[in-house]
Order: structure tokens, then C-alpha cells, then sequence
């Protein structure tokens, strides 16, 4: 018979590794360039995609902490102004605290729902359900 030492030594052996919880939900960085004087964006429509949000309410967003006009135009996003990559890539990553990631059990599996007026984060994997404010 083994010992109890034995035992763990092997059971921790054939465990499987674990990755961390970020692994799964990686948020890509903006690309685009400057034209004049305007940014841009060609991947912004992928990020709301990946998101699983809508590609107007992320560029609201976006246009509204930016202060700046914009639009889309085909695939692209176009910003009025001149603005940094990194600019960008942070209030993205406010925009995904905000209306992606759940508060209670830190999760991206939610969705953005209305009822009666009011936006909703609804979490899929624990239930929770908060008010986030409207982006208008």
C-alpha cells in the first residue's frame, strides 16, 4: 500500500494545468493610422464583435469620452480629430469594465438589455442584473 505522500505527489502529477481566467477573453488593441486630421480605426467593428456588442454603441461610446465627432464608414471608423492608439485602447478597456465584464463574478458572458427604458447588464454565467447607464 502507498502512503498517503505517494498518493498526493501522483494526484497533483495528473492534475491538468490550469490557465489563468484572462486566457479565454482577450481583448485586441486598436489598429488604424492618421489621415490629416482625422483617426482611422479598422478594427473597431471586429472589437464590438468580439465583445458581443453593438458596433454603434461602442463607437458612441468612444466618440462621447473622446469628445469627438465620427462616423463609420464601410468597414472603417472614422474619428474627426487626431488621436492616440493608446487613448483609444484605454477607454476601450473602460467601455469593457463598464458594459462587458460582470461586477459580480468578474465574467464577459453578459449581454446589454433594455427593459422599460433602462439598459441592464444581464450576466449569463451568474444571473446578477445592473443598471448601466445609457449611452445617447
Amino acid at each position: 500500500m502507498r502512503s498517503y505522500e505517494e498518493l498526493l505527489k501522483k494526484a497533483q502529477q495528473e492534475l491538468p494545468t490550469q490557465g489563468t481566467a484572462g486566457d479565454r477573453f482577450v481583448l485586441e488593441k486598436i489598429m488604424g493610422h492618421i489621415e490629416g486630421n482625422k483617426t482611422v480605426l479598422v478594427n473597431l467593428k471586429k472589437i464590438a464583435k468580439d465583445l458581443s456588442r453593438n458596433e454603434d454603441h461602442l463607437l458612441k461610446y468612444l466618440l462621447r469620452e473622446l469628445a469627438t465627432p465620427g462616423k463609420y464608414t464601410g468597414e472603417r471608423a472614422i474619428l474627426g480629430t487626431k488621436v492616440a492608439a493608446s487613448a483609444i485602447n484605454k477607454k476601450i478597456k473602460k467601455y469593457v469594465s463598464e458594459f462587458v465584464i460582470c461586477s459580480e463574478c468578474g465574467k464577459p458572458d453578459t449581454q446589454l438589455v433594455t427593459e422599460k427604458g433602462i439598459a441592464h447588464l444581464k450576466c449569463l454565467a451568474c444571473g446578477r442584473k445592473k443598471t448601466v447607464k445609457s449611452i445617447i
